[in-house]
Order: structure tokens, then sequence, then C-alpha cells
């Protein structure tokens, strides 16, 4: 019986790195995005852009524009290494699972 509880236990798991990989994904292709806005500002230099307000742009100077992008960048980037550090940490714990299984299984 505590070997299914830790097959639960590695299901749930299972389903926590799933999450993780897709939240990182969307992260990853987040972070593209606002590279490659950063590449554009630089490379044109413009002095001002528009930016979406909901369902309005508005005109913006470029600096301020850069430095929230820039500070968006700098939060996602840790975010997404937060993130990888949970998934490593949890394909740990589900390691030391399996090694209990193997342990028990050989032992039964």
């Amino acid at each position: 019986m505590p070997d299914q509880q830790l097959v639960n236990q590695i299901q749930l798991y299972q389903q926590q790195l799933q999450l993780l990989a897709a939240q990182k994904e969307t992260l990853g292709l987040q972070l593209v995005e606002i590279e490659k806005a950063l590449k554009e500002l630089e490379k044109n230099k413009p002095k001002e852009v528009y930016k979406a307000a909901g369902a309005i742009l508005i005109k913006i100077g470029a600096d301020e524009v850069k430095k929230e992008m820039e500070e968006k960048k700098d939060f996602m980037s840790s975010k997404l290494s937060s993130l990888e550090k949970n998934e490593a940490k949890i394909k740990q714990k589900m390691e030391e699972i399996k090694s209990k299984i193997d342990v028990s299984g050989k032992n039964a």
C-alpha cells in the first residue's frame, strides 16, 4: 500500500512538472517578444513610440517604454529562473521516490 502512495506522489509531481513546463514556455515566448522589441528600439532609436493601453494606443517617450520593457524582462528572467529551480527540486524529489519504490520492490 505505501508503494501506491509513492506512485500517487510521483503522478502529482509529474502534473506539477507539466504545469511548470507550460509556464516556462509562456515566459520564454514573452521574453523573446520583449527582446525583439528592445532590439528594434535600439536599432531605430525613435524619440516616441505608441504603447497599447487597453483598447487604445498612447504616444509615449521611447526611453520610458524601453525602461519599462527592461524592467519587465528582468522580472520575467527572474521568474523563469525560479521556475527552473522549482523544476529541479521536483525532479530530485521524484528520483528519491523512484529509489524508494525500487528498494521496496527488490525487498518484496
